[in-house]
């Protein structure tokens, strides 16, 4: 158990949020942490992240996301944040057809800076505006199978599938980080769907910051 002066948590893992800019990072992030979407929110510049408390078999996991920079410019201060990630949600705008097709080089971007072993979701968001889809799910859904990825679609705007892209994401982490190197460890999780216990505003939002230090 790790204690601060007035939280407690069993385990920290750093989770980023990469793809092209304009697909909704940012977003997606406010949404899951303070449930707000800011339809002006500015192009995110170097980081930011924001952390969350959750609950998973009665584990107290404090995640703390990183909110990465898409333009290209940003590539050489951002590189260094994938390192000790644990998981990534790779995101592209379904509307887009050139974010989905950049998703082998995010993909490869990981490969190269997170953690060997980090659980993997590819996201495609903004499914309000499904009247002006040009990725099909299907397409989404093939890219993910084919890298041994999670897959979900989501909304920042309506909310859509937000919390569960982030909490399939960290039951995920669990099961790779926490019960794969349990002792008493089976290798066979079942089809059992486990739950996330979200506090209420613990810390939710409350600790974003610019970490770009540019």
């Amino acid at each position: 158990m790790t204690t601060g002066t007035d939280e407690q948590y069993d385990y920290i893992w750093k989770v980023v949020l990469v793809g092209d800019s304009g697909v909704g990072k940012t977003n997606l992030l406010s949404r899951f942490t303070k449930n707000e979407f800011n339809s002006e929110s500015k192009s995110t510049i170097g980081v930011e992240f924001a952390t969350r408390h959750l609950t998973i078999k009665g584990k107290t996991i404090r995640a703390q996301i990183w909110d990465t920079a898409g333009q290209e410019r940003y590539r050489a201060i951002t590189a260094v944040y994938y390192r000790g990630a644990v998981g990534a949600l790779v995101v592209y705008d379904i509307t887009k057809a050139q974010t989905f097709e950049n998703l082998s080089k995010w993909l490869q971007e990981l490969k190269e800076h997170a953690d060997g072993t980090a659980r993997i979701m590819i996201v495609g968001n903004k499914t309000d505006l499904r009247h002006l889809r040009a990725v099909t799910m299907e397409d989404g859904r093939a890219l993910a199978e084919k890298g041994k990825y999670s897959f979900i679609e989501t909304s920042a705007l309506d909310s859509s599938n937000v919390a569960e892209a982030f909490n399939n994401l960290m039951v995920d982490i669990f099961k790779s980080q926490v019960e794969e190197n349990s002792p008493t460890h089976t290798g066979n999780h079942g089809n059992n769907k486990d739950s996330v216990t979200l506090p209420g505003d613990d810390d939710s939002g409350d600790k974003s910051q610019n970490a770009c230090g540019c």
